[in-house]
């Protein structure tokens, strides 16, 4: 990772915002105390990008792409089911390398733009989830989903619980919240949950 002298003012802005965003939370930050953090002026961070909810929505969307980038890398396996699975580890995997883009995914982002009463999704967060559709699609194809259950409910589901384990691991950490589980934990739980989306009778016929 580079040293803050080696970064420019925008990217020592956004990393600055990161940390505190994750460690204070978006409403306890304020734009000068990211500013000071970052060793520039609060007239920069407007410059570069125009409010606090802007920055926000930067590093989220820097986030989400980072991430789209090195899953679109992976050596998937041809079958649409072990694909979808290696990209929930691989999210999985990311999350834990950087927690503190964990804790801004997992609380700050649903937050309601001030502007036009519209939820912050980025466009990184909208490709992994175009991914997901089209997997299923694929899923759905190749005969390894049940064909009595609707993909935008299961996409919906598949977001929704991997959400929900990231969240709560992140409220136990400043709460009295339980959520027990590692990395191993939530990697089986992945693996259960992407079985049970499968046709039951197709796994029996092969057995």
């Amino acid at each position: 990772m580079k040293s803050n002298s080696e970064l420019s003012s925008h990217d020592r802005i956004l990393r600055a915002a990161k940390h505190l965003f994750a460690q204070n939370g978006y409403e306890n930050t304020s734009t000068v105390a990211i500013a000071r953090d970052a060793g520039t002026s609060e007239s920069q961070l407007m410059k570069h990008f125009g409010s606090k909810q802007g920055l926000l929505v930067a590093i989220l969307e820097r986030g989400w792409i980072s991430i789209g980038e090195r899953i679109a890398n992976l050596n998937h396996s041809p079958s649409p089911s072990d694909r979808l699975l290696s990209v929930l580890k691989a999210l999985t995997i990311e999350f834990e390398n950087d927690p503190e883009f964990k804790v801004l995914a997992a609380l700050e982002a649903r937050r309601i733009r001030k502007d036009s009463n519209e939820i912050v999704l980025t466009r990184g967060w909208r490709q992994y989830r175009d991914l997901l559709d089209r997997i299923l699609l694929d899923m759905r194809t190749e005969g390894q989903i049940r064909h009595d259950v609707n993909l935008d409910a299961v996409r919906s589901a598949i977001v929704g619980m991997c959400e929900g384990m990231w969240r709560d691991q992140v409220v136990a950490g400043r709460s009295e919240l339980r959520a027990e589980y590692n990395f191993d934990d939530v990697q089986k739980v992945l693996e259960i949950m992407v079985l049970a989306f499968q046709d039951p009778l197709r796994h029996a016929k092969a057995s």
